[in-house]
């Protein structure tokens, strides 16, 4: 690796007049991102949260760390917001060499870097390069902190490259050796994306990769994690890519059902022993149905093809409540959150992996790290199974309900209970499940929209299971 260079300034004069340089660029540019997450509503403006130099723009290249948030109209009935927080790597060249055309955001011809292209950094293989240095010496710049456990080893020369395939957020994976996630939508306060792991990591639980090293920056008081590295697992398949395979070839994919519901297991105890678990009675039973039920109103007024389900909908949150107002209690505690095939890795020797624990983005991050029955997570990976069973051609008949009884059977084996013992708490988070499935897919991918209704048909037309 060439030597990197790194400022330990923040870029502080120069970064309102950059700022306003940048908007219209921007304006046009970060909607177009698949981690943007206010599509459908136009940008208005940006207000600058935090800037720092981290290379200067004098030579071949320059590049910034922005923490920008972004000012959209609100939607009807929505209560007030600031505006999304977005982390922006800003490059900056004279001319863009034709290898860093997909990553062009656009010239600037006013600003202070007037007459330099600015463009998406992490394209570019010397700013990445630098990430990891900084990672590396545990490197203080500006406001933002580079820190790692010192007893991994993080080796310079790693050839860095980015993936393309993320959602919503960044990675980029050094020589197969390490992936650095960078968080793209930023709030303040402890993630559970660097949490988690770090606990597991503590409990020795191997189903999960621990954190080598992480960034965060302290601003007005508040902590923000911004990134972290772990280590790459080399030849992995994708749990969601891997089942379609096993679809498409007609192969059973029990045995890994079974294998994923014993990894799931096995995380969720880890993380039982390692963070405080909470018993929720009558009154917090009912406080998670009411949101349920709300969920449902809002969705009916959303999704109209929802109205003749409503009925029987409702009675699957009612039967829990009424479960809690007869005594019954359940226990809560920290879990994955968001928990479904694409979240899981199958290394090459047959070990599952579960990976992504910022819980959902949309969610606010006190909700995220609330504790929770693990039913959420078991009733997440059942409808993904549900999905993946949709995307057969011909359909496979019984697939996703073989895979839903080994994964069960595999996490019981682990847990010492079997998840369908507990029919009404499941059955209410897969339809609530469910019912955010339809909202979102009525939204944003229509062609979609009947793997969901036909869940949500079958959940008030059969019995419990």
């Amino acid at each position: 690796m060439s030597e990197v260079v790194i400022r330990s300034d923040t870029a502080s004069s120069g970064s309102p007049g950059l700022l306003a340089s940048l908007d219209p660029l921007l304006r046009e540019w970060l909607p177009r991102q698949r981690w943007f997450a206010g599509k459908g509503r136009p940008v208005t403006g940006f207000s600058l949260v935090a800037a720092t130099e981290l290379l200067p723009p004098t030579g071949n290249l320059g590049l910034y760390h922005l923490l920008v948030r972004a000012h959209q109209p609100l939607t009807l009935g929505a209560p007030p917001h600031p505006g999304d927080c977005y982390q922006l790597l800003i490059g900056v060249r004279e001319a863009l060499p034709p290898r860093l055309a997909p990553a062009l955001i656009g010239h600037l011809d006013q600003g202070p870097l007037a007459g330099h292209t600015v463009y998406e950094a992490l394209y570019d293989p010397r700013p990445a390069e630098l990430l990891l240095e900084a990672l590396r010496t545990q490197a203080r710049i500006g406001d933002l902190r580079f820190e790692r456990d010192t007893g991994q080893e993080i080796r310079d020369g790693l050839v860095p490259r980015l993936m393309t395939a993320e959602q919503s957020n960044s990675s980029i994976v050094y020589g197969d050796t390490f992936i650095l996630k960078l968080l793209r939508r930023i709030v303040p306060g402890t993630n559970p994306d660097l949490e988690l792991p770090l606990a597991l990591a503590r409990e020795g639980c191997p189903r999960v990769p621990a954190p080598t090293a992480w960034l965060g920056a302290e601003l007005a008081g508040e902590p923000y994690v911004l990134g972290v590295l772990q280590p790459f697992v080399q030849g992995a398949s994708d749990g969601w890519e891997l089942a379609l395979r096993e679809l498409a070839k007609g192969e059973d994919f029990g045995a890994e059902a079974r294998s994923l519901g014993r990894a799931t297991a096995e995380v969720h105890t880890a993380l039982a022993r390692a963070l405080p678990t909470v018993t929720l009675g009558h009154a917090q039973l009912q406080l998670l149905v009411d949101g349920m039920i709300e969920r449902l109103e809002a969705a009916v007024q959303a999704v109209p093809g929802l109205r003749p389900y409503a009925p029987g909908l409702h009675s699957s949150f009612t039967a829990l409540a009424d479960l809690a107002a007869e005594g019954r209690t359940w226990t809560a505690q920290r879990i994955h959150g968001d928990l479904h095939l694409g979240q899981c890795l199958r290394s090459p020797a047959g070990q599952w992996s579960l990976i992504d624990f910022e819980g959902e983005p949309s969610k606010p991050l006190p909700e995220r790290r609330m504790p929770q029955p693990t039913a959420r997570d078991i009733a997440g990976m059942l409808r993904s199974f549900d999905y993946a069973a949709h995307c057969a051609d011909p359909t496979v008949t019984g697939w996703a309900e073989a895979c839903r009884a080994a994964y069960c059977s595999g996490y019981a084996e682990v847990s010492g209970a079997d998840p369908r013992t507990d029919p009404v708490l499941l059955r209410a988070y897969e339809t609530d499940k469910a019912i955010y499935e339809v909202v979102y897919e009525a939204r944003h991918r229509p062609d979609w929209l009947p793997v969901p209704m036909a869940a949500i048909e079958r959940y008030v037309t059969s019995d419990l299971i």
